[in-house]
């Protein structure tokens, strides 16, 4: 989360609003929380991970790792799903793909 919190106004500038969501509770996210500049939702269950489309475990019964960057109109541009750390997206090559997209679909305005 810190990663993406650094870059913040990068993707801000891109068009990017960035959310976040756990299964932890309130309490323990008490500090994590207060250096974010974006919404961070606790508590998230499986309903909640079922309306947003995560990879719920039935085994450890919690939502694994699942990311969504959605275009303005919900549609999804590109996911990640993991089942540990290994695969989770990395905040400077989402920007990076973010930017390479934005170019791309402005490119394409401009020939239409």
């Amino acid at each position: 989360m810190a990663g993406f919190e650094e870059r913040r106004a990068a993707f801000k500038e891109q068009g990017v609003s960035i959310v976040a969501g756990t299964v932890d509770p309130e309490e323990k996210l008490v500090d994590i929380a207060a250096g974010l500049g974006y919404p961070l939702a606790y508590g998230m269950t499986r309903v909640d991970g079922d309306a947003i489309g995560a990879w719920w475990e039935e085994r450890r019964d919690h939502i694994q790792p699942s990311e969504f960057v959605l275009s303005h109109s919900g549609k999804v541009m590109f996911d990640s799903y993991s089942n540990s750390p290994v695969g989770r997206m990395d905040p400077e090559e989402t920007l990076t793909l973010t930017k390479y997209l934005n170019d791309q679909r402005a490119k394409t305005k401009k020939e239409s």
